[in-house]
């Protein structure tokens, strides 16, 4: 029997014991923390709301300084969707304080939302944020969407150059929401106010009913768009 090389072997083992990656409809894990609200557990913190959990790379870095600092001057705008920002990365608790102070005093900005100090890597693991083929030693640029169940609705990653987008970021809370609201989809582009998409029809039934449906632009019988 073909066993593979020594090489290959502790590959497949290491493949083996590797935690695997939260996907899009997993419970979100659940962990205890210290942040700089203090230590928290993450379901307990969540309260039954959607929680945002971001990582970025490092403290006292320029790409992160801009993100951090942007998503707490648009928190009003996450906390009246009903949702909790959180971020994590794998800094010290003092490195995270000191930040926060630096940026209070440098951009003028206080961030509202709690920083995880992972400097055991056990968040960033079981979320996956860490990435070798990127950095083996810092986290991605990785954003969670958790609904009030604890389920992940969506997951975006971004590399360590590119900066994310916050007007992206609450286009995707906003389609999300209104998608499980309306029992819709969100197409191409779309954005609050826009025409939504009815979900295409599974039996010859449905299909049927489509036909009976007004007020709705008919493209053809399986993409029909309406306002909401």
């Amino acid at each position: 029997m073909c066993t593979g090389s020594p090489s290959e072997q502790a590959t497949g083992q290491a493949a083996n014991t590797a935690t695997p990656m939260p996907r899009i409809g997993d419970s979100a894990p659940d962990f205890k923390a210290v942040t700089t609200h203090g230590e928290l557990q993450f379901r307990d913190w969540q309260a039954g709301k959607w929680a945002l959990l971001f990582s970025h790379p490092a403290d006292f870095t320029p790409v992160c300084s801009t993100e951090l600092t942007e998503l707490a001057r648009r928190n009003a705008e996450f906390e009246a969707r009903n949702f909790k920002l959180i971020g994590v990365s794998i800094d010290s608790i003092h490195s995270h304080l000191a930040w926060v102070e630096n940026l209070d005093q440098i951009l003028k900005v206080r961030l509202p939302y709690p920083l995880i100090a992972d400097t055991d890597k056990k968040v960033s693991q079981q979320f996956g944020m860490i990435h070798p083929g990127e950095s083996s030693t810092v986290t991605v640029r990785a954003l969670f969407f958790i609904d009030p169940k604890g389920t992940i609705r969506a997951i975006i990653y971004y590399p360590l150059n590119v900066g994310r987008n916050v007007d992206e970021i609450l286009r995707v809370v906003d389609a999300l929401q209104t998608a499980e609201a309306n029992g819709v989809a969100c197409p191409v582009n779309w954005k609050k106010g826009d025409k939504v998409i009815v979900p295409p029809p599974k039996t010859e039934k449905e299909v049927a009913a489509r036909k009976a449906l007004t007020n709705v632009e008919r493209l053809d019988f399986y993409l029909i768009k309406k306002s909401l």
